[in-house]
């Protein structure tokens, strides 16, 4: 089986207003997919959002600050599963997208590298 991360686009910056009642259902649905995940075998690591601020190194010691303007799509956070190919992985996104409350999941597969 490959192992393939999510990373959930969106605006990190900016996430929607909820009530109490939204954000209880929106972790009640999280907790039920993340349960899900691991009953099935294909969640590796839930991930985590990741919040606006974030730095670059260049190759020459450079240090900028992030995330830039003329970024698109922000990562807003990243999950990893277990699936045997990309079109298995793409179901799964699916499945993550609607509770990750992303615009998009980009679904990359992790090289096999020296294993």
């Amino acid at each position: 089986m490959a192992k393939f991360m999510f990373l959930q686009r969106g605006n990190c910056d900016n996430p929607p207003k909820m009530t109490p009642e939204q954000m209880e259902a929106q972790m009640k649905s999280c907790m039920e997919w993340m349960q899900s995940g691991k009953d099935e075998g294909w969640l590796l690591d839930p991930g985590a959002p990741l919040n606006g601020s974030s730095a670059v190194v260049e190759s020459d010691m450079t240090v900028l600050d992030g995330p830039f303007a003329e970024s698109k799509e922000l990562v807003g956070g990243y999950t990893i599963v277990e699936a045997p190919d990309l079109a298995a992985a793409c179901e799964l996104a699916k499945r993550t997208i609607k509770m990750a409350g992303a615009g998009k999941i980009e679904v990359r597969e992790i090289a096999n590298v020296g294993q």
